[in-house]
């Protein structure tokens, strides 16, 4: 499992406030804030500052340099205004912590009862004053749900637990390493991408010759005890047909047990594989099950080097926390208009299926060249339910990464077809396959279960600057987004 998986995200604290205002909700907001996040906190001791508030350039300044002595640990900034706040110290804040992460921005509510010159807030205007300097800094951030709402409660939960699964994603794609695994394919160009378009992004492609990844299998030892564990695990994990000879599972899981080294040895967060046929005719396996294997433990692999697959489920996986597929949008499902099929040989995790899998030959290629060349395929038909789609692509010709994202589901609509099969539902269908069809888009989708959109979206559109088109979502009124990348 990948580092950023493991960590806790660490996430900057800040009550903004005017001095003539009320101190009393000052340290309720900031008590409330530090018992929901539940995460690594990094903020000042409350007697730092008066009411344990930012309210003067003395104020932003000691904060913003604790901050940035902190910098590695910090994932985002949480600005709370228990009152109007003041706007001129969050900003100065931001400003000269230069952190460049995430921003949420809350303001709280006025209670009707209480709004005499001792007891109002008035954050509900004062998150505009402070969001308007935002915009001068050219400093993006994430509003909450409601434009003020209560730290106490439950919807404000909700949007920092979302907050921070934004923070992840942003952080993970900024500096994701990606593993090559082989050449793409002779016949594949449609997974042809711009490597210097990615490093631009902050991505990093490590290659490696796949001659070089067979070797190494090969010359692992039959009493290796990281070998007899991953023989186990391969053996567990799902239903092996009777007639699999005991080499063949061997083979796979030397194959596997190479692969996972050197992912870690080269510190990779996602990988791309060439999963045919080289790797069949010239040593014997399939990869799909160490791809499904790998996916489960939230280490996303994508079949024919398609690199920018990887990169999509790696983002899908960062969102959700959950294990991610990489598909192809293969079938019509009859005359339905917003049904299809989707499928791949057999690399999907198993709890991505939500069953526990048969994992046997490859079927088309199996036909071809000889099932015993073939074993390592994960097959299984993706129980019913929501499901997120999401697909990254490099474009020349604008010199931009760019994407499409979206929500739908996986239905229990039969289909009798080998492999990994997704009978898929995503109202408009023929909406989105003209823009992937007018726009470049490669064939490979990648999916998570679950909807987790709004995470995704706010980290491309906010944070990243990617171009997106958000299928189905409802377009956002802007003239500009400020983004200081």
């Amino acid at each position: 499992m990948s580092t950023i998986f493991r960590r806790k995200i660490s996430l900057g604290v800040v009550i903004g406030s005017r001095a003539f205002f009320s101190p009393a909700p000052c340290k309720d907001a900031r008590d409330d804030v530090l018992a929901k996040l539940g995460i690594d906190v990094v903020t000042l001791p409350f007697e730092a500052t008066a009411n344990g508030a930012v309210q003067s350039i003395a104020d932003a300044d000691l904060y913003a340099a604790h901050f940035r002595a902190n910098a590695d640990r910090i994932d985002g900034l949480v600005i709370c205004l228990p009152n109007f706040g003041d706007e001129i110290a969050v900003a100065e804040l931001v400003n000269r912590a230069r952190l460049n992460v995430p921003i949420l921005l809350q303001a709280s509510n006025d209670e009707v009862s209480k709004v005499s010159v001792k007891d109002r807030r008035d954050a509900f205007c004062g998150k505009i004053s402070v969001t308007n300097n935002f915009w001068q800094y050219g400093v993006p951030f994430t509003e909450t749900t409601s434009h003020t709402s209560d730290t106490w409660g439950e919807e404000f939960g909700r949007d920092l637990d979302r907050f921070a699964r934004t923070c992840r994603t942003v952080k993970g794609l900024r500096g994701a390493r990606l593993g090559s695994i082989g050449a793409r394919t002779g016949a594949f160009q449609t997974m042809r991408y711009s490597e210097k378009l990615l490093q631009a992004a902050g991505v990093t492609v490590v290659t490696v010759d796949l001659s070089e990844m067979m070797g190494a299998a090969s010359a692992i030892q039959p009493d290796d005890p990281a070998l007899q564990a991953t023989l186990t695990k391969v053996k567990g994990y799902g239903k092996i047909p009777a007639h699999i000879q005991p080499a063949q599972i061997e083979k796979q899981a030397r194959w596997t047990l190479a692969v996972n080294r050197w992912i870690a040895d080269n510190g990779c967060d996602a990988s791309a594989i060439q999963c045919w046929r080289s790797l069949q005719d010239n040593f014997g396996c399939a990869t799909c099950l160490t791809m499904s294997m790998m996916g489960e433990d939230l280490m996303p692999s994508a079949c024919e080097v398609d690199i920018m697959g990887a990169l999509s489920m790696y983002a899908l996986a960062l969102a959700s926390g959950a294990p991610p597929a990489i598909l192809d949008w293969n079938n019509n499902y009859a005359h339905e208009e917003d049904l299809c099929v989707c499928t791949h040989c057999g690399n999907y995790p198993k709890s991505f299926i939500g069953d526990t899998p048969e994992v046997g030959e490859l079927d088309v290629l199996g036909e071809t060249i000889g099932r015993s060349k073939c074993f390592g395929a994960v097959k299984g038909k993706v129980k019913p339910g929501p499901m997120t789609y999401f697909r990254l692509s490099t474009d020349d010709r604008r010199g931009t990464v760019k994407c499409y994202l979206g929500q739908g589901e996986f239905t229990d609509h039969p289909f009798a077809m080998d492999g990994g099969i997704a009978t898929t539902r995503v109202a408009g269908l023929r909406k989105l396959l003209r823009f992937v069809t007018q726009n470049g888009f490669e064939h490979h989708v990648a999916m998570v279960r679950g909807h987790h959109a709004d995470v995704v979206n706010e980290a491309v559109t906010r944070y990243l600057g990617w171009p997106i088109y958000h299928h189905g979502a409802e377009p956002e009124p802007q003239l500009h987004i400020p983004n200081r990348f």
